[in-house]
Formats: C-alpha cells, sequence, structure tokens
C-alpha cells in the first residue's frame, strides 16, 4: 500500500507559513541588532530633568555616536564622536547596574568642578555652554558642597539633571566611569505634542536663571 502524495495546496500552505514564521524571526533579530548597536527607546521616570525632560516623555538614544557596547564583555565599537560637554546620557548607574540614568554631562576625567553661587566651574573658571549654563545648580551633596572643588578620576564623567533642586547625581554618588555611558539622547518622539530633537539651544524659561 503507498502514501498519497501531498496535495499542491497542503505544500503552498506549509510554504506560506515558513515564510511567515522565517520573516517574524528575521525581523526579531534585526530589531534587537538595531537596539543593541544603534539606537534605544527610553522613558523618562523621573522628574530630575525638568524642564528639559518631562515624566513619562519617550526618547530615542543613540548608541552608534559614542561606540556601542558588545553585550558581556567590556569591549566597544568604535564610534563617529566622542561625548561633549553638555550632552544629555543615559548611562548604567555605578551603584546599581540594574538601572539606567539619564543626566547631563558636566565635566570629564582629569578636571575639577565647582558649584558655586548656581554656577558651575572648571578648572576654576566659568563654564558658558548654554544648556549648563541656563540652570542654577544647588550646593549639595558629598561631591557638591559650597567651597569644596571636586576633582574627576581619569576615565570618569561628572554628570547633574537639569532639575538641580531634585536630581539624584553626581553631587550625590559620585562619578560615571566612562564604560557605563550607553549613550546620547537624540530625540523626544512620544507624547508627540512634545515631539523634539534635543540641542543646546532649546530649553522651558522656567528652566532659566532668574
Amino acid at each position: 500500500m503507498t502514501a498519497k502524495p501531498s496535495s499542491p495546496a497542503k505544500a503552498t500552505q506549509k510554504s506560506a507559513a515558513r515564510e511567515w514564521v522565517e520573516s517574524i524571526v528575521v525581523a526579531l533579530l534585526l530589531a534587537v541588532f538595531i537596539r543593541e548597536f544603534f539606537i534605544q527607546a527610553f522613558k523618562i521616570p523621573s522628574g530630575s530633568m525638568i524642564p528639559t525632560l518631562l515624566v513619562g516623555d519617550r526618547l530615542m538614544v543613540n548608541k552608534l555616536r559614542y561606540g556601542p557596547k558588545v553585550r558581556f564583555t567590556d569591549k566597544r565599537i568604535p564610534g563617529f564622536s566622542r561625548p561633549q560637554r553638555g550632552d544629555i546620557i543615559v548611562f548604567i548607574f555605578p551603584e546599581d547596574p540594574k538601572r539606567d540614568f539619564i543626566k547631563r554631562l558636566i565635566a570629564f576625567g582629569g578636571e575639577t568642578v565647582e558649584i558655586k553661587d548656581g554656577d558651575i566651574y572648571i578648572n576654576g573658571k566659568h563654564v558658558e555652554e548654554l544648556s549648563i549654563d541656563k540652570t542654577y545648580y544647588y550646593n549639595r551633596g558629598q561631591y557638591g558642597e559650597e567651597g569644596h572643588p571636586v576633582h574627576v578620576p581619569e576615565g570618569s564623567v561628572y554628570v547633574l539633571g537639569d532639575n538641580s533642586a531634585s536630581s539624584h547625581d553626581s553631587r550625590f554618588w559620585g562619578f560615571v566611569p566612562e564604560a557605563n555611558v550607553i549613550g546620547r539622547a537624540e530625540f523626544i518622539y512620544w507624547p508627540l505634542d512634545r515631539l523634539r530633537f534635543l540641542d543646546d539651544g532649546w530649553g522651558s524659561q522656567d528652566g532659566k536663571k532668574k
């Protein structure tokens, strides 16, 4: 007794199902690859970056700019630029590697940073970048005391929140290893009425010094 051959209709159905599964797998792998090495979405959970970023804002973080990290290693693929003072960066929180923080980059390793009369001084010189100078910074925490300049260790950065009165940042817990930096926040994509690129020229009047 011989088996009956499959009908053309069933063969076509199996072929279509296989192509559908393969397409989903490829799409998932592509999404993971893009998220891992190019760009990743983040949601703002707190008000530490008000007025620049509001609670609930969703933004895209560019990993390729600084060079994406290779998971499970201490290696980083070369990027096309270095972090700049005033950049809004997302990083792995040094005190809890399971959490990601977002703050503004203020000072680099080897520099001395001081908060004086609401202003930022690097190596004794007043910082005039608009993205930093528009904010009034408060003297708080072990690394932000009045009259106590802080030396940033090599290989680390000093970060602050734009909402200085309500930001848990380098003033309290210290420095961010450069290896912890994930990428630079590029633009808000949700909600739609806040759709915009994050550049030095934007900022609410409420966030500027009086």
